[in-house]
């Protein structure tokens, strides 16, 4: 199963810092979305991308995660010459992750 199975993402941006947030589509699924989806695993999924600090704050009454990606869009809009200044590909990059399912 992928991330995006059972959530969806938004993106934002403020200079060099890229915002992804991450809301699962049925509260039921967000202890598993919790559970497997930490910063850690970003840093270690896209190391070549997220060099700088990757924050998660978690939204439990609304059933989602927001990261926050420091140091990730070479600059920010104004001084970048990456294809994607705005970071949006962050967010497909996160729902294409895979969860290992628990089996009982």
């Amino acid at each position: 199963m992928k991330v995006h199975d059972i959530a969806h993402a938004r993106a934002g941006d403020k200079g060099d810092i890229s915002s992804i947030s991450v809301w699962a589509y049925d509260p039921k699924d967000y202890p598993l979305l919790k559970a497997q989806l930490t910063a850690q695993r970003l840093k270690d999924a896209y190391p070549k991308l997220l060099r700088g600090e990757v924050v998660r704050y978690e939204i439990d009454h609304l059933h989602g995660l927001n990261f926050v990606l420091h140091n990730a869009l070479e600059g920010g809009v104004n001084t970048s010459l990456n294809l994607d200044s705005h970071g949006k590909s962050f967010s497909y990059l996160i729902l294409g992750l895979e969860f290992e399912l628990e089996t009982t």
